[in-house]
């Protein structure tokens, strides 16, 4: 399903039953929208995705490079797994962590374009 008018009136010129929302499927697609925006909203966990957005990351790296204490990084990690954003691979005693959600990476790409690109830093 895809939804080509966004804003505005209806154009009742090019109404179909072809432009009749599937009210039960965008419920569905709207429950897994917040569910992805909830686990997002938190400042550290969009650090979290951010950065592993750039390649794979151990747990200490991510330490460092955020600044997230151990408790806050293993319970925002945990919360990432848990709602399958991530997966992590071991490797001895180290963990290593990346992004398994096309759509977190999707949703990471507009944040970037209208919070962090260059064009966005110097308007």
């Amino acid at each position: 399903m895809f939804i080509r008018k966004v804003w505005g009136p209806p154009d009742q010129a090019t109404m179909t039953n072809e432009s009749v929302l599937d009210l039960p499927a965008m419920r569905a697609a709207s429950n897994r929208a917040c569910a992805l925006m909830r686990v997002m909203s938190n400042p550290d966990r969009l650090l979290l995705l951010c950065q592993l957005s750039q390649g794979e990351r151990r747990v200490g790296e991510l330490e460092e490079l955020l600044d997230i204490q151990q408790p806050t990084l293993s319970q925002q990690l945990a919360v990432l797994r848990e709602e399958s954003l991530v997966t992590t691979r071991r490797d001895g005693k180290q963990v290593y962590y990346s992004i398994d959600s096309r759509a977190a990476l999707d949703v990471l790409n507009v944040l970037y374009a209208h919070f962090c690109s260059d064009e966005e830093n110097t308007q």
